[in-house]
């Protein structure tokens, strides 16, 4: 058995079943409410948050007021829009579009809006926040996109590509927030770069943010997939036959970590027979590593969700 990369958060032991059947299935009430709060969340920014952004560019020229209000809504259409058709592509958008109120939030406070119209803003955009990245919401963009009998379940992030991911949005969303408004302001020194900056990270860095998104688990009736652009150079397939079965793992586990490494539960896929898959290509390493093994560790948002699911069809939970 493949040695792991690196130690993995795991159950203690003792407690390998412990979160078999605790998950939210896809028809339960969570992952339905969720959805429609980042939905309703996200309708209330427009509704009532909206008067903080009039109130901070009040007494601007005209060019920043409209930009504000033609960014602001352009921003707030392609949110809803991504919140109404769930995809993985959806799940990006959403995830990339909908901090961007509270940002504006704090750029209004800062540019002078009353404290009760940032917070009439500011509330309903932390809700559409909590709820675009919480588990029930990512399940739900993805399955959205499943073809046929599968049923995907999205991975967490690997701590260090997370930390990049997060630090490389801030300085998107600062120069994607200031370029317009230096640039309407006719503040050319500042607006130019910034706006530079923006475009070159929307597109440079717009498809490794995609590739967080399409992360997942997959449980198909041939077997299990893991498809995973980011830790994995190709997708990994296990057949059913050759699946001895999946569990927890426990804090001595020996089996191959391909979780990233991502905090939190692992669950552990035992295999009758060695498979191999190919660590993602690096600088260090530009055609992959190779590795072969009887047991590996992946991290789905919800451990005890994607066992209930395996035992539904048929593979042994040890």
């Amino acid at each position: 058995m493949a040695d792991p990369r690196s130690p993995s958060q795991s159950t203690p032991p003792g407690h390998a079943g412990a979160d078999r059947s605790t998950g939210p299935g896809p028809g339960t009430l969570s992952a339905r409410v969720v959805p429609w709060a980042a939905r309703v969340a996200w309708v209330l920014v427009a509704v009532v948050g909206g008067s903080a952004l009039e109130a901070a560019v009040d007494g601007r020229s005209t060019a920043v007021r409209w930009t504000v209000a033609v960014g602001g809504w352009g921003v707030f259409a392609a949110i809803a829009v991504a919140l109404s058709i769930p995809s993985v592509r959806s799940l990006t958008v959403a995830r990339l579009g909908t901090p961007l109120a509270p940002v504006a939030a704090v750029v209004a406070a800062v540019a002078g809006a009353p404290g009760v119209d940032v917070a009439l803003l500011a509330a309903p955009a932390t809700i559409a926040v909590i709820a675009a990245f919480s588990a029930e919401f990512g399940r739900c963009m993805v399955q959205a996109s499943a073809y046929g009998d599968e049923d995907r379940l999205p991975l967490r992030s690997p701590v260090p590509v997370g930390t990049a991911a997060v630090a490389s949005w801030v300085i998107w969303a600062a120069a994607v927030v200031a370029a317009p408004l230096l640039l309407a302001a006719k503040n050319w020194i500042g607006g130019v770069p910034l706006a530079a900056l923006a475009v070159a990270a929307t597109v440079l860095l717009g498809p490794r943010w995609h590739k967080m998104s399409r992360r997942w688990l997959v449980l198909v009736p041939a077997g299990i997939v893991v498809h995973d652009p980011v830790v994995l150079a190709d997708t990994l397939m296990v057949r059913t036959d050759q699946l001895l079965g999946i569990g927890l793992a426990r804090t001595d586990t020996q089996a191959a970590d391909l979780t990233g490494p991502a905090s939190g539960y692992a669950v552990q896929i035992d295999t009758s027979e060695t498979v191999s898959t190919v660590f993602a290509f690096t600088p260090q390493e530009p055609n992959g590593r190779a590795i072969h093994m009887t047991g590996f560790l992946v991290a789905p948002s919800r451990p005890g969700e994607a066992l209930r699911l395996a035992a539904a069809r048929r593979i042994p939970i040890r």
